[in-house]
């Protein structure tokens, strides 16, 4: 039968956990970071998982983070018909089919993205969103995660996250929930905080009281 978690809602995270942006992100901070003296390199390995707002304030002084911010999601919005974005393994099947377990959203992203990239991966959305809009404090933090919880009724150690970053990975677990990693961005080696780790999404089944696992995770 597999694993059985057993949980009364799920997190999930977006960008590397339910689709995969990274063409798309790449394209855009290499295009973005020569204009602000930035090794768009450096500033894409520790930029995901996190609001890109705060990744920006690591680089420059914080009366320049907004603007560049706002530069950065520009382009990404102008590179977004160029393609390079796609349901990650499994995302479609089990989203389409939670037979009546509560889940919500919870990105680092803003809304406008979120929506813009779920939309070409033909990704559903929830009822319940939580965007880097919604909360003062990004992954790590646990805000986003126990505002989501809130936001569906449920007690956040009643929930499971399903993260892709050790960011997220983080928040999670700073939450109280059970956390589920899967290997779409990072090695192995980088998600050891979370409970479980799997390749992808593909074969997790969903029931009214949990998630259902491959064998061999």
């Amino acid at each position: 039968m597999g694993t059985v978690i057993p949980c009364s809602a799920v997190l999930f995270d977006t960008d590397g956990t339910l689709v995969d942006s990274t063409p798309l992100i790449e394209r855009a901070a290499h295009a973005w970071a020569g204009g602000y003296g930035i090794d768009a390199e450096e500033f894409l390995a520790g930029a995901h998982g996190r609001r890109t707002s705060d990744r920006i304030a690591e680089f420059l002084p914080p009366l320049e983070v907004r603007a560049a911010t706002e530069r950065l999601d520009a382009l990404e919005a102008e590179l977004l018909a160029e393609g390079g974005v796609v349901a990650l393994p499994g995302v479609l099947d089990l989203l389409n089919a939670m037979n009546g377990l509560p889940w919500a959203i919870v990105t680092s992203m803003d809304t406008g993205q979120l929506r813009a990239r779920t939309q070409i991966a033909g990704v559903p959305l929830p009822e319940v969103i939580v965007t880097a809009d919604d909360v003062t404090h990004g992954k790590p933090d646990p805000e986003g995660y126990l505002l989501a919880a809130r936001r569906l009724g449920v007690p956040p150690e009643e929930c499971a996250v399903i993260e892709d970053a050790p960011a997220g990975i983080r928040a999670g677990k700073a939450a109280g929930a059970t956390v589920i990693a899967v290997t779409t961005s990072h090695p192995s080696g980088d998600l050891a905080e979370a409970d479980l780790i799997l390749p992808d999404l593909a074969s997790v089944r969903a029931t009214r009281t949990g998630l259902v696992l491959p064998e061999n995770n």
